[in-house]
């Protein structure tokens, strides 16, 4: 078997106490307002990503207006939705909706009490999936019974939220039903997709989860989830489409997250991991130009909700002689306010550095908390969002990034703290300072960052970060987790990433390898 190597982090969410305020509209001059949410000021170069819309194979035309509706006033399932749906499910995934009866159903809890003393006295034989509404699956299972030559057929109802029974306890897990925040607010294609996918992962059918995600696109789901074609992650320097299309991913999921915060959903703790080769600093193709852009688009798209938003690298570490920086951050403070941030008087943000986003270091003491005026009498306002870029621990003693990013979080209250890239691990030093002493704290404290986006590629593994073997990615801070496999079409001159898995957690590597055989 070969091996894959990636990444795997978890995140968790502190509870708490949020009062940070919603985004309500100040009065500002209009010289300060942004005007637009871009990074770059060149076009996509000839590139139009209408034309590299994933291919909906077998799409319904009749129903391609059910994506024009709101998602939390969208109806449900369309006559034609639910025909390709049911039979789709029934032809290629009869296997799955078995293991629903059995582990969701008293028809499999009386299985097993029936065969406990003679096998074969009661058998479940198959599945057919009847009918599904907002809630249920509705499902006609055929029923074999000892001494009987024709089969027993019964209606099973199974909950989308279901979970498995007493006796199947032991061999599927029972997970966490997902929020019902989430029908307000997502198409319902999409919904009942997602819960399947659960039920799915429940009853040990994880290869099913990407292909479900793929149904969804096919009926008219809002592709949540699916990722460009075409995008040439090997080819180094990336097309600058290429690194807008995941700016834009980052800041729209970065700014749901703040808002969620706002209305106190999440915690205010967050991190985004963005990994694709230019970011990713372990391979020669890393450019801090990418990340620099990534973090000005951010910066730029908060700013637009008149939030202040505070940049922050970390400052020199260690002592005496041994003291320096990451190499991943040097003179990186230098360039953030060297960019074009089109600030300047006549440019469409301008006035925007200075007043809405500024910049500075880790530290409690960079925490701007308002109120008084400066010396030059301007008025000083509070840091409503704060961007850490890449904070890491460097080898050596009194080089640990935990202290002073610690005492910044506590520094800065229930306000949001985003790190970009972090790398909060231990590094080697002397006196056991990073490797023994405290240990398991700094551990918990790294886990209590949520994950709002992620976006890392697959490789295989050993020495080469190359051909890239697929992705994993979380959207957006309430999204799922998606596995892909990628894969060259037939003309050579094109490729796609499929999705293989969908999870509500992060998924761990044997569980995407066996999705991608499979």
């Amino acid at each position: 078997r070969k091996l894959i190597t990636f990444l795997i982090a978890t995140a968790n969410i502190i509870p708490g106490v949020f009062a940070f305020s919603g985004f309500t509209v100040g009065i500002r001059s209009h010289k300060y307002i942004p005007t637009r949410f871009q990074v770059d000021r060149s076009p996509y170069s000839g590139h139009d990503f209408a034309s590299m819309e994933v291919t909906r194979l077998n799409s319904i035309k009749s129903i391609e207006n059910v994506n024009d509706c709101e998602s939390s006033n969208a109806p449900w399932f369309t006559e034609e939705q639910m025909h390709f749906t049911l039979g789709y499910m029934n032809k290629h995934h009869s296997g799955a909706l078995k293991s629903f009866v059995e582990t969701f159903s008293q028809l499999g809890v009386e299985q097993i009490r029936k065969n406990s003393f003679s096998g074969g006295s009661f058998s479940i034989e198959s599945a057919k999936l009847l009918n599904i509404d907002k809630n249920f699956l509705y499902l006609d299972s055929a029923i074999k019974i000892r001494g009987k030559t024709e089969l027993h057929h019964e209606t099973v109802k199974i909950s989308l939220d279901a979970k498995p029974t007493a006796p199947m306890l032991r061999t599927h897990p029972d997970l966490p039903v997902i929020s019902s925040d989430m029908e307000e607010t997502v198409h319902p294609v999409d919904n009942f997709v997602r819960r399947c996918c659960r039920l799915c992962i429940i009853a040990n059918h994880e290869s099913m989860t990407g292909k479900l995600l793929q149904l969804g696109t096919q009926i008219g789901g809002q592709g949540v989830g699916i990722l460009k074609e075409n995008l040439y992650l090997n080819q180094v320097p990336h097309n600058r489409y290429v690194r807008k299309y995941f700016y834009e991913m980052v800041s729209k999921a970065v700014l749901d997250a703040v808002q969620l915060c706002s209305e106190g959903k999440i915690g205010n703790r967050m991190k985004t991991t963005i990994m694709f080769p230019e970011m990713n600093p372990s391979m020669d193709s890393y450019r801090i130009g990418t990340l620099l852009e990534a973090v000005r688009c951010i910066a730029i798209t908060l700013a637009e909700q008149n939030l202040r938003v505070r940049v922050c690298v970390q400052g020199s570490m260690g002592v005496g002689i041994f003291t320096g920086l990451p190499k991943q951050l040097s003179g990186v403070s230098a360039l953030l306010s060297r960019m074009d941030w089109q600030s300047n008087e006549g440019e469409e943000n301008e006035g925007m550095i200075g007043n809405f986003v500024n910049f500075g270091a880790i530290g409690a003491e960079h925490v701007v908390n308002g109120g008084g005026t400066d010396t030059n009498g301007n008025e000083i306002h509070q840091d409503d969002v704060f961007l850490l870029i890449c904070p890491q621990s460097m080898v050596g003693l009194e080089s640990s990034i935990y202290e002073p990013l610690s005492d910044m979080v506590r520094a800065a209250g229930d306000r949001p703290i985003i790190l970009i890239n972090p790398d909060l691990t231990d590094k080697v030093s002397s006196q056991g300072q990073q490797s023994i002493r405290g240990r398991q704290e700094r551990i918990d404290f790294s886990n209590s960052f949520e994950t709002v986006f992620h976006f890392q590629n697959i490789y295989y593994s050993g020495t080469s970060y190359f051909p890239i073997l697929g992705a994993i990615s979380k959207f957006g801070p309430t999204s799922a987790w998606v596995a892909y496999q990628r894969r060259d079409r037939l003309d050579g001159k094109s490729e796609v990433y499929v999705p293989t898995l969908l999870s509500e957690s992060q998924p761990d590597g044997e569980s995407v390898l066996n999705t991608f055989e499979s």
